[in-house]
């Protein structure tokens, strides 16, 4: 045991920290690009799309896993192919535990990215765009520098949302030992035993400590990249 923790508790610990990373590296791209469409686009359906977005913030996170079977269930529209032609099943594993948690956290990143994007001066990209930089030179030049701090604090604040992240990852990939039982879901599966109440507390312990630690990553990191950027 290393910190009164035994090898089951240390790999629920270690499984989490893997969901986690998983899921805003799968996040990451596609919420960048869903961020610039809603902050810069004007086109029909902007205001649904926006909606559909943020739509795991407010219902239950099982109706998200349960939507997530649906689709991605071996006799999903989705799920099925996967799993006939390429051999990818999601459902009950490790990888459907990421991509859960990363459908969880996507609007988190898109609200940072996107609150970083409309900070943004767009006279630099004007003035950008005068001296002959292209539209992919400008965004690597300056749109994606000066909208970095929101990446860097949707990243971690998505992170650190995804250690906690329950309802959908039990709907979706179950409970399951050593392949989806996160920090969540040990500490459930805890309470349930009797005599659990000291492993209970013992991943609790944890998991509020990781949350602490990225929340204030998450601060120090958008707060640094400003005063880098002169924004301070």
């Amino acid at each position: 045991m290393e910190l009164g923790l035994s090898a089951e508790e240390w790999q629920a610990v270690r499984l989490s920290l893997d969901v986690a990373c998983r899921s805003v590296l799968v996040s990451l791209a596609p919420a960048i690009g869903v961020a610039m469409l809603l902050a810069r686009g004007r086109f029909p359906g902007r205001a649904l799309l926006d909606a559909l977005v943020h739509l795991p913030l407010v219902v239950p996170p099982v109706v998200v896993g349960w939507a997530l079977l649906m689709l991605f269930g071996l006799r999903g529209p989705i799920g099925g192919p996967l799993h006939d032609w390429f051999g990818i099943r999601l459902v009950f594993t490790t990888d459907g535990a990421a991509l859960a948690t990363a459908v969880m956290s996507f609007p988190l990143i898109v609200r940072a990215v996107r609150l970083g994007l409309e900070g943004v001066d767009p006279g630099l990209e004007a003035a950008a765009r005068t001296l002959g930089a292209g539209r992919l030179d400008r965004f690597v030049t300056v749109t994606l520098p000066l909208m970095s701090p929101g990446i860097l604090a949707g990243a971690v604040t998505a992170f650190a949302a995804g250690l906690g992240e329950f309802g959908a990852v039990i709907t979706f990939a179950s409970n399951i030992p050593g392949e989806t039982q996160t920090l969540p879901l040990a500490i459930y599966s805890a309470t349930q035993m009797p005599g659990g109440e000291a492993m209970a507390a013992r991943l609790a312990g944890i998991s509020f400590a990781l949350a602490v630690l990225g929340l204030l990553a998450a601060e120090f990191l958008a707060r640094r990249m400003a005063l880098l950027l002169g924004r301070g």
